[in-house]
């Protein structure tokens, strides 16, 4: 079963205040796989989770690194950008298996990895009409829905 939520912001202040809702939710083992076009707020979103959780002010996006980390408290928190990854394989490299269980990642082009996504994992699917965008959270996990719904409310 799949669960899925849906949240709208019209401007980067709505942007930032939803990643902070998603960083306070966020646990050590918590993947989220961002999905969506070039300019549509992947790294924005990323940039505002990461801030809220350490006392990183410059963060740059992974595109040529392919992988930046964070100390968090209670985890690190490991920002991928897989769009240059030629196959899933590659992305051993970079060792995702380690950050998967000992993390959180965010993961910006995840089709990239194809079957190496876990299955339990924050799905966002970003979509944009003009300025406004829709996130489009989906899991498989009861208990990751009652973690937003905590956050979020009905």
């Amino acid at each position: 079963m799949s669960y899925k939520k849906t949240f709208i912001c019209s401007s980067e202040s709505d942007t930032r205040l939803l990643a902070q809702k998603f960083a306070l939710l966020a646990q050590k083992g918590d993947i989220f796989a961002l999905f969506g076009t070039l300019g549509s707020g992947k790294s924005t979103f990323s940039r505002y989770f990461i801030q809220t959780l350490t006392k990183a002010l410059d963060i740059p996006s992974p595109t040529f690194t392919l992988v930046q980390t964070y100390d968090a408290k209670n985890f690190e928190i490991y920002h991928f950008d897989m769009y240059r990854l030629k196959k899933p394989e590659d992305a051993y490299e970079l060792d995702i298996e380690e950050a998967f269980y000992n993390g959180v990642c965010l993961i910006e082009w995840p089709e990239k990895i194809g079957y190496l996504l876990p299955r339990d994992i924050f799905k966002i699917d970003i979509q944009t009409k003009g300025v406004e965008r829709s996130f489009i959270v989906e899991t498989t996990s009861v208990e990751k829905i009652n973690r937003l719904t905590e956050v979020f409310g009905a």
